[in-house]
């Protein structure tokens, strides 16, 4: 079995890992790489394989960084099954579209603002890196399979999956080839999230782990400090007149905060103020949410016990359309606003910005993690110029981060995540993390169980045997 890492190596974003085995190749997962544009673009555009020699894709989870690109690989000539949860397939055909259609506007409004600058005629026009109708040929290729189940792809690899407890069908998965086991985590989520159930942990032997490291040097905060920052920072910014402006991923966190937000109003906590969720992709993943209560936690589930629905309340507005999204930027009294993408580098979050990141009456509300370059990054950096569709804004909006709602382990989870199958480990690879998390929990884990621990650079490959 040879494996190559082609993405998610010493970065966070673009999960992409290359397997060979009995003369065949797969990919665990097909993710976008998220940074700066021409880069990001270069990346996500150039496959270094033909994407005709890959037989399969097992994917870990909808996210974009982990399932974005497969209409590039289906561009790229690749026509065979994608393995995934059944959640995972309804999200995906939700995200893929979305995505599709974001960077096709995306592209229209960059490509517009350099044409009433008069910029030079010889730059290169911005292109979308797919559009809708390779979006449409890459749902053809979904294969669901229902969690935790043993699934025999051909004679040569089969692989189970667990719940990773980090998104509606998030999974960790064992691949068995070659009389090798190699679990790989995909992104393991946090004990306590709301709405979804706890990560499970792997129990049976394996000789070869990849593992996230995205928090890999860094312990959270308790998750119960998260309903009291939320309402801190919602009373505070209402008082002072302005509006929570919240870069929220379209699928977990979105759903996740509207749940925080319907306790806290029903509570009586914070002022009953008009809050929107401004996304497209999160209303039609809501929808999905809805459709599989089987993922959700005994308190999710009690809201459909009881009769409610646990995603709507009546303060609560879902935008849809281009104009009704238009119209909140002329509003001059508070609200929340949540809008994709959570790490601001495309959608209707960016109008947002562009349109209340200058007033410090406002707030940024971060709530997730921010991949290095990304804008969401220099906001959280609190740099005071940032760039919003290629200009320059002052920062001088508010700025707090909520991470304890961050869907991913952080150290201590992580160790503890891998301890039932550290035993007879023979090595760690560490991916999806940025070099110094990595670093950090390579020696977390080296001194613990005493495992040779690889962060493996981008194009580098491993013979596992």
């Amino acid at each position: 079995m040879k494996l190559t890492f082609w993405g998610a190596a010493k970065t966070v974003t673009g999960s992409m890992h290359h397997l060979e085995t009995g003369g065949k190749r797969y990919l665990l997962d097909c993710g976008l790489y998220q940074g700066r544009r021409q880069e990001a673009f270069e990346r996500n555009s150039q496959f270094p394989f033909p994407g005709s020699s890959i037989d399969s894709v097992i994917l870990s989870h909808a996210h974009i960084d982990h399932s974005g690109n497969l209409p590039t690989l289906v561009k790229n000539g690749f026509s065979g099954r994608i393995y995934t949860t059944p959640a995972t397939v309804d999200l995906c055909l939700a995200m893929l579209a979305d995505s599709a259609f974001l960077q096709q506007k995306d592209a229209e409004f960059v490509n517009r603002r350099r044409e009433n600058r008069k910029a030079n005629p010889n730059d290169k026009l911005v292109e979308p890196l797919y559009g809708p109708l390779d979006a449409e040929r890459t749902y053809a290729l979904f294969h669901a399979i229902p969690l935790g189940e043993h699934t025999e792809i051909n004679p040569g690899l089969a692989y189970t999956t667990y719940d990773a407890g980090h998104m509606l069908g998030s999974t960790s998965m064992v691949i068995e080839a070659d009389g090798q086991r190699l679990a790989f985590s995909g992104d393991v989520g946090r004990p306590g999230l709301p709405i979804i159930r706890d990560p499970q942990t792997l129990h049976e032997p394996v000789d070869y782990l990849i593992m996230e490291s995205t928090y890999g040097n860094r312990l959270h905060k308790q998750l119960g400090h998260a309903a009291e920052y939320l309402e801190e920072v919602v009373n505070r910014t209402a008082a002072r007149g302005g509006k929570i402006i919240v870069p929220a991923f379209a699928v977990g966190r979105t759903q996740q905060l509207v749940l925080l937000l319907h306790q806290l109003i029903d509570e009586k906590r914070i002022p009953s103020i008009p809050m929107y969720v401004d996304s497209p992709l999160a209303i039609n993943a809501t929808e999905v949410f809805r459709k599989h209560p089987e993922c959700f936690d005994e308190e999710a589930r009690k809201y459909l016990t009881d009769g409610e629905d646990p995603f709507g309340f009546y303060r609560l507005q879902y935008v849809r359309t281009a104009e009704e999204s238009k119209k909140l930027n002329g509003m001059r009294t508070p609200a929340v606003i949540l809008a994709a993408s959570g790490m601001c580098e495309a959608g209707r979050i960016l109008h947002h910005l562009r349109n209340n990141i200058e007033d410090p009456r406002n707030t940024v509300l971060i709530t997730g993690f921010q991949g290095a370059n990304t804008l969401g990054r220099k906001i959280l950096d609190k740099q005071p110029t940032v760039p919003i569709f290629g200009e320059p804004m002052a920062l001088r909006a508010e700025v707090c981060s909520l991470e304890e709602l961050s869907g991913h382990a952080d150290q201590k989870e992580l160790i503890e995540w891998m301890r039932p199958i550290a035993k007879g480990l023979k090595k760690v690879f560490l991916v999806h993390g940025e070099p110094d998390a990595g670093a950090v929990l390579a020696e977390v884990i080296r001194k613990e169980y005493g495992i040779e621990v690889v962060q493996p650079s981008r194009g580098e490959s491993f013979e596992l045997g």
